[in-house]
């Protein structure tokens, strides 16, 4: 029996709550968009819920990797680009979005803007880049 490639890892998960964790950043890694941004607006639920995640996330770490699709570009390379450098475009650099990755670079991330909206849509775009990769097509840069 094949095991599936996970698409994001449990190390990675708490490397990223550590360091970004009461901003939420362990839950939009984990495609939970709404809970991340309520971590964000009240610093991780007042750090109460921050620590409740270090038992939670092994269990986010499963549901991610049944819901997202694997392929060339691994989700966790680009969110730990994006977490040290994202402002810098390096994330997308990664994805092959060359265009957007001198913008960001040029513009410190579109002044903070493009790394937000990143936040809420890089696992679709890396899920959506992986699909395209998966069937052949060629990515648009």
């Amino acid at each position: 029996m094949q095991q599936q490639k996970e698409t994001h890892l449990t190390p990675i998960g708490y490397l990223l709550w550590f360091f970004g964790g009461i901003f939420g950043y362990h839950r939009f890694y984990y495609g939970r968009q709404l809970t991340g941004l309520l971590w964000m607006l009240t610093a991780g639920v007042f750090f109460i819920g921050w620590i409740v995640d270090a038992f939670l996330i092994p269990g986010m770490n499963r549901d991610a990797n049944n819901q997202f699709k694997t392929g060339e570009t691994d989700y966790s390379v680009a969110w730990v680009l994006m977490l040290f450098l994202g402002i810098f475009g390096a994330h997308r650099f990664y994805m092959g979005k060359i265009g957007t990755g001198v913008l960001y670079l040029l513009t410190l991330g579109l002044l903070g803007f493009g790394v937000l909206y990143d936040l809420f849509t890089l696992n679709g775009q890396v899920s959506e880049r992986n699909g395209e990769t998966a069937q052949g097509e060629p990515v648009p840069a």
